[in-house]
């Protein structure tokens, strides 16, 4: 569920801190309460041996408290990265990178992300990503040649903000 460096620290964006802690508190709340509620109604339904519902609902839970567990994980890790710390100088964590394709002549903007923030609808992109990793610590007027599934890419990086 997260990458980390050496020391185990998972780095999020505050924004994204924030969701998970709220995540967290509705899975504890509200999604222990439905599983429960499952359990209980299955449970009334007799039998416990040969119930299909009460295994599903058992399994749902356990699937359930392993989903908590990792995100307080995670969120125990957590430091807060913010992009003003960063310089702008070359592609780094929270980097909004401009890039031109080579080959399609297209102009593409990414946001570069913890693994736990990547969103491709909204060109967040994470840094351990092959377009993330190709692109990490160049610098503006580079041109970059990274390998994907689909081929290699060819980028020229236009600006580099945060």
């Amino acid at each position: 569920m997260s990458e980390t460096n050496n020391n185990g620290i998972v780095y999020l964006t505050r924004e994204r801190l924030v969701e998970l802690e709220h995540e967290l508190h509705e899975l504890k709340l509200k999604g222990r309460n439905e599983i429960a509620a499952k359990i209980a109604e299955a449970r009334a339904h007799g039998d416990l041996s040969e119930n299909a519902e009460y295994d599903a609902a058992k399994e749902a839970q356990q699937h359930l408290e392993l989903k908590i567990a990792k995100l307080e994980m995670t969120l125990s890790r957590a430091r807060i990265l913010e992009g003003k710390d960063l310089p702008n100088d070359k592609v780094y964590i929270l980097s909004n990178v401009k890039l031109k394709d080579l080959k399609t002549k297209k102009i593409l903007q990414y946001k570069l992300v913890s693994p736990e923030e990547a969103n491709f609808e909204q060109n967040k992109i994470s840094v351990t990503s092959p377009i993330g990793k190709g692109l990490m610590g160049k610098k503006v007027g580079e041109t970059v040649t990274i390998s994907v599934p689909a081929g290699v890419l060819t980028y020229e990086i236009l600006e580099i903000s945060r």
